[in-house]
C-alpha cells in the first residue's frame, strides 16, 4: 500500500468512494456507513475540488497498485488539524487500511504544518466509531455541535449532533 497526496485526476473516483462509503445501501458492505442516519450524497465533484484546491488542506489518499482504497482529508485551522471525509472502501473496511492512513495523515499534519492537536467530529449516534477513534488515541472532550446542513443530504433521524474528539500529536515519532 502507497500513501500519497491527491491530485486533480483523482476527483471522480475519489467522490465516488465518499458517496459509497457514508450513504446508500452501498456503504452497508462496510461498518462505518451513515445509511440510516443520512440519505443523499457526503459531498459532490465541486465540494470536494474547493478542499484539494486549499492551501490549508491536504487530501491524503491510499493506493494499491493504482486502485484508490481509502482517503482522508486534514484542514489546518490555526494551531490544529481537523480530519474528515475518511473513508476506506466498504468492502476492504476492517483490514487494517484506515488505520494506517490515519497514522499517515496525522504524522503529515505534523510534518508539514509543525502542528501537534489533531481534532475529530463524528456524529454521537455512531459510538463504534467513537470507540474506533479512541483506540487510536482521540478523547472526546465534552464538546457537541450541531450537524451540519446541506443540500446534498436528508437527515433520516433527529437531534444528530457531533462529537469533537481531540489527539495530541506531539508524540508521533519523526520517522512515522
Amino acid at each position: 500500500m502507497k500513501f500519497t497526496h491527491a491530485d486533480p485526476n483523482d476527483i471522480p473516483t475519489l467522490t465516488s468512494l465518499l458517496n459509497r462509503s457514508y450513504r446508500g445501501d452501498s456503504s452497508r458492505a462496510g461498518w462505518t456507513t451513515e445509511a440510516d442516519l443520512l440519505s443523499g450524497k457526503r459531498i459532490d465533484e465541486a465540494g470536494l475540488t474547493q478542499l484539494l484546491n486549499d492551501p490549508d488542506s491536504l487530501i491524503l489518499i491510499a493506493r494499491s497498485n493504482e486502485t484508490i482504497l481509502a482517503t482522508i482529508h486534514a484542514h489546518r485551522e490555526a494551531d490544529t488539524v481537523h480530519f474528515g471525509l475518511f473513508a476506506v472502501e466498504p468492502t476492504m473496511q476492517a483490514q487494517g487500511i484506515g488505520k494506517a492512513l490515519l497514522a499517515y495523515a496525522e504524522s503529515e499534519a505534523h510534518k508539514q504544518w509543525g502542528i501537534n492537536t489533531a481534532v475529530m467530529e463524528v456524529i454521537t449516534h455512531r459510538s463504534e466509531l467513537i470507540a474506533y477513534y479512541e483506540r487510536r488515541g482521540y478523547v472526546r472532550t465534552g464538546e457537541m455541535i450541531p450537524f451540519p446542513e446541506s443540500d446534498l443530504w436528508d437527515r433520516q433521524v433527529d437531534a444528530l449532533e457531533l462529537a469533537v474528539m481531540h489527539k495530541r500529536l506531539d508524540t508521533i515519532s519523526s520517522n512515522s
